[in-house]
């Protein structure tokens, strides 16, 4: 082989290689932002969910809970969440009256239908008002959560095969001369994106920090307002 078709091979060589290397420095960022959103969107489901689960907790026990053991278990086993109950007095309901086409207020009125406060299953309840979806993988329709699922809300979704928490806490701050309860929920970026290119992952928490008062991570609720959103809404 002669001098000039070696270096026409090996400049060839170098030339698909830089080309890899250009367009690897392109896709790279690209990917990091494409995992970067999914693993966002998979963790705000989940604190949507948590976040259901303590407003829960809160108008059935007064206060939100810091433990996840507890937060769960009392809303799974407990009929303990009070709710208003229409019951249809149909002993005195006239023969000629259609108790559905009557407003609820003559009903009462007239002693037809009675207002009753019950305990009811906060977990039920929740299911019941469909505050608990997601999608099922298999078909692609909304449901709500399975007990575990349930029970796994605490795991944060990446890394995959990790069984990292969430951060979960709880209290009480005072706003007009009261002492409102608060709660917060969150992982950060350190934790949730600990298997990805890691100067990336600098990057992007460097760029989040530059926005005062940002958190690098998501999260729903606040430990010092008394608030209930999520930075990813």
């Amino acid at each position: 082989m002669k001098g000039k078709t070696i270096i026409q091979i090996v400049l060839a060589v170098v030339i698909v290689g830089l080309a890899y290397l250009v367009y690897n420095s392109i896709q790279k960022p690209m990917r990091f932002d494409n995992e970067y959103t999914k693993r966002r969107d998979a963790c705000a489901e989940k604190l949507k969910s948590i976040r259901s689960l303590e407003e829960a907790y809160k108008l059935t026990y007064g206060s939100y809970c810091g433990n996840f053991d507890t937060l769960i278990n009392r809303l799974m086993t407990e009929d303990s969440m009070r709710v208003v109950s229409k019951v249809n007095n149909y002993d005195k309901i006239p023969a000629d009256v259609d108790i559905n086409e009557i407003p609820e207020s003559e009903a009462i009125k007239n002693g037809w239908t009675t207002r009753v406060e019950v305990l009811v299953n906060p977990i039920a309840k929740l299911r019941e008002d469909g505050k608990l979806p997601t999608i099922d993988a298999a078909t692609g329709k909304t449901r709500q959560l399975t007990d575990e699922e349930i029970r796994n809300l605490r795991y944060v979704p990446y890394p995959k095969g990790e069984k990292n928490e969430f951060e979960l806490y709880a209290t009480k701050i005072e706003k007009s001369g009261f002492m409102v309860p608060v709660f917060l929920c969150q992982v950060p970026h350190e934790v949730l994106l600990s298997d990805m290119d890691e100067q990336l992952v600098v990057n992007k928490i460097a760029e989040i920090h530059e926005v005062k008062e940002r958190y690098a991570g998501w999260k729903v609720g606040d430990t010092t307002q008394a608030i209930t959103d999520g930075n990813f809404e």
